[in-house]
């Protein structure tokens, strides 16, 4: 499992993780009972404290993406992803909407806009 941590992000560290970790969820990368790395071997894999890999766990777990079985590890939870997307889709939405504000607050059109955001997912993919 490829977790990528960004220092110069503004995002905590355990946000990264749970965040990319419930990407590969959804995009089926990682399916319903599949096991991922122990708390102690990815926050070692990841170079980082194992209390920042065990909060991004609990949130993980918090939002019904992972069950966790004592002495076995945590596992990808078995869960009706289509509802989990939808809810994402209408935070997009949300979040999409508050971008379309600031936007027209700045004075920018709609072919700024979306160059600006083709721009910030061109950076992304390097």
């Amino acid at each position: 499992m490829e977790i990528i941590i960004r220092n110069f992000d503004n995002q905590p560290i355990y946000e990264q993780i749970a965040n990319q970790i419930k990407a590969m969820i959804l995009s089926g990368q990682l399916s319903p009972g599949d096991a991922l790395p122990s708390i102690r071997a990815l926050a070692r894999d990841l170079k980082i404290s194992v209390i920042t890999t065990k909060r991004a766990y609990d949130e993980l777990e918090a939002e019904g993406f992972l069950s966790t079985v004592a002495g076995k590890g945590s596992f990808v939870a078995e869960k009706d992803l289509r509802l989990v997307r939808e809810g994402q889709l209408r935070q997009l939405e949300a979040h999409l909407e508050q971008a379309r504000a600031l936007a027209a607050r700045c004075g920018l059109s709609l072919q700024e806009t979306l160059d600006m955001a083709r721009l910030i997912f061109e950076e992304e993919l390097q």
